[in-house]
């Protein structure tokens, strides 16, 4: 594992959004509005973390689902440390899972906060999913996942004075929040003081500002999940709704933009609507 330099929060600043259009949903514009009116009173993170804790350890899937959670973390006068932690032996193929840490670890080395590069050993995932190949997505095998993830997450957090841990899958709405934060609990229940964070990272302030940053650092949009089943599977349903197959890497993905480009476009791409 290796570990970039980790810088205060404090030098962090909350960078403003991009006006949306009037013909935008109504969810966004309300959400735009205060998230304008939260910049002009100051900005005021909106941060919540767990009593007497100063120094988190975030683990990240991937930068597009860091952006928002990592400014508001660092936007707060309650921590002292945010470091990210990437630890995700799921994602399949190595070529997909170099292109989201490498992204990931730019992103973190431009604001200036620590990055935890953990080992990529995707055996001991395989083995562990073993049995649970043809799960549906938010079934046993993403609970196993998530467990894996989030309990290499909290040992390396007990090994290095963290006082808590929290994780990026809790800001996708693809996601089930109580599946996603009940692994969190049961990985910082292992070691006596470590503390597991839960919010409600997927409010629509929280998600406009996701595909803000995204768009305005024109993240790398993925296609699937990440794990070589949820490839299976995706593709299987672009067959069958004759859509072209995923592609991994490239300034062309299969189906859409390759990067995140326009926040509200994104959104709906994003949304399960």
């Amino acid at each position: 594992q290796t570990m970039t330099e980790t810088k205060s929060t404090n030098s962090l600043t909350y960078s403003e959004g991009a006006k949306l259009p009037s013909t935008a949903p109504s969810w966004a514009l309300a959400a735009s509005e205060r998230l304008k009116k939260r910049r002009e009173e100051g900005y005021k993170s909106s941060c919540d973390p767990p009593p007497n804790v100063k120094k988190v350890l975030l683990h990240s899937c991937c930068a597009p689902c860091s952006g928002a959670m990592v400014e508001e973390m660092c936007s707060s006068d309650k921590l002292d440390q945010v470091v990210v932690f990437f630890y995700n032996p799921n994602i399949h193929p190595r070529q997909e899972y170099e292109i989201r840490k490498e992204e990931n670890k730019r992103f973190c080395e431009k604001l200036g906060i620590g990055f935890v590069d953990c080992d990529y050993d995707p055996e001991n995932w395989y083995s562990r999913m073993k049995g649970m190949e043809f799960d549906p997505e938010r079934g046993r095998r993403c609970t196993e996942c998530f467990d894996m993830r989030m309990e290499r997450c909290a040992l390396y957090a007990h090994e290095n004075g963290f006082d808590a841990i929290a994780t990026t899958n809790a800001t996708s709405r693809w996601k089930d929040a109580k599946q996603v934060d009940d692994s969190g609990y049961r990985a910082a229940a292992r070691y006596e003081g470590l503390k597991y964070w839960c919010q409600n990272w997927q409010s629509d302030e929280m998600t406009l500002r996701k595909y803000e940053i995204s768009a305005s650092e024109r993240f790398y949009k993925q296609e699937y999940c990440g794990c070589s089943y949820s490839l299976r599977d995706s593709n299987d349903w672009r067959k069958a709704n004759m859509i072209p197959k995923i592609k991994i890497g490239g300034d062309t993905a299969g189906l859409g933009d390759r990067y995140f480009s326009d926040p509200l476009v994104d959104a709906a791409e994003g949304s399960q609507d």
